[in-house]
């Protein structure tokens, strides 16, 4: 368990001492009352919860001079114990509020130091999945629910929470919309979706925006409102079933290679985006040394103009603005980032 839940769990496994002070004095007075007295055993716990919590009833019996003197002795140590116990209880709380606080404190101020960050909203599976992808990838991320159920699964993948509705437009400010890089609408609802997105689109309009929709009606509308790119879950997950039946290999290459899996995989497909000033800008593939140096594929090249050359020549020449789409493996995918980027 992260930290977070630790810092939880210690105030609320202090409040066992004060419930076992409790049955204990209740319990003693119990076997007390039923020992001196002979009394029933209801009879017993009934005389000893009135007395410690000094509610003023009369007596359940005629008490004998050594239950007189029994019962002064549980008087004070109850007294005493429920006091005690009390104020260990308000200690506890206590914490637990002032943790929250701030916790809460200290989330608000990282967003507000975030940039270049990614936005998802909705913590569903869909949501989930795609945080945990982004962690690995070693992104900055801030989850958006309105679930107290998805709360918890946040503070223990130490994902910043906005508990509120995405779809308001202060929700999307404090989570730093006009700063981010990109954001996920993945609620469930697709009215939800598209809302969010047009939302998203009027406060930054740079903003790359993705969405979930179970319909491709719903597609549509979230194209239209500004989202670049939408994923259908199960026309997707029905195209991945039918290709691992007839592609058996293929698939589980693809998926290897899109870290689809959760394996602990080296592969995987990533973009590199030409820019002013790169060592490989008007430069051919042969002569920029990608795949001599950095042991990697290059699938395809995306121009600006939007046109793609799949498995592209040697001598294709790279110009700025153009996308390549390269395989290769995580650490040499990194050091070709960091060289290119000079």
């Amino acid at each position: 368990m992260k930290q977070i839940s630790n810092n939880i769990q210690q105030p609320i496994r202090q409040l066992i001492v004060p419930m076992a002070l409790l049955v204990g004095i209740l319990l003693v007075g119990l076997l007390g009352f039923r020992w001196i007295e002979g009394a029933s055993l209801f009879d017993s716990f009934y005389m000893a919860l009135i007395t410690l919590t000094t509610v003023g009833y009369e007596e359940m019996f005629e008490l004998s001079q050594a239950g007189r003197i029994f019962n002064s002795i549980l008087i004070l140590a109850g007294f005493t114990v429920v006091f005690v116990a009390l104020g260990m209880v308000s200690h506890v709380l206590l914490q637990l509020e002032l943790h929250n606080f701030f916790e809460q404190r200290k989330s608000k101020r990282m967003i507000q130091k975030l940039s270049d960050h990614y936005i998802v909203c909705g913590l569903g599976r869909v949501g989930r999945g795609v945080i945990e992808q982004l962690q690995r990838e070693g992104a900055n991320v801030i989850a958006i629910d309105n679930s107290t159920e998805h709360a918890e699964w946040a503070r223990e993948h130490e994902v910043p929470l906005l508990e509120a509705d995405a779809t308001l437009d202060e929700t999307l400010e404090r989570a730093g919309a006009r700063r981010a890089r990109g954001l996920v609408a993945a609620i469930s609802s697709d009215a939800q979706n598209v809302y969010v997105t047009l939302s998203a689109r009027v406060l930054n309009p740079d903003l790359r925006i993705v969405a979930r929709a179970t319909t491709e009606g719903a597609k549509d509308k979230l194209l239209r409102a500004g989202c670049q790119s939408v994923l259908t879950p199960y026309t997707f997950t029905g195209n991945q079933l039918a290709q691992a039946l007839l592609r058996p290999q293929v698939s589980n290459f693809l998926d290897i290679a899109s870290a689809i899996a959760k394996a602990d995989i080296d592969l995987q497909i990533e973009e590199h985006h030409v820019e002013e000033g790169s060592i490989c800008e008007n430069k051919t593939l042969a002569d920029s040394g990608l795949t001599r140096e950095f042991d990697v594929i290059v699938l395809a090249v995306t121009e600006e103009d939007g046109s793609v050359r799949f498995n592209p020549p040697s001598s294709t020449r790279l110009q700025v603005g153009d996308v390549l789409i390269v395989m290769g493996r995580r650490a040499m995918l990194d050091k070709m980032h960091g060289e290119l980027a000079h």
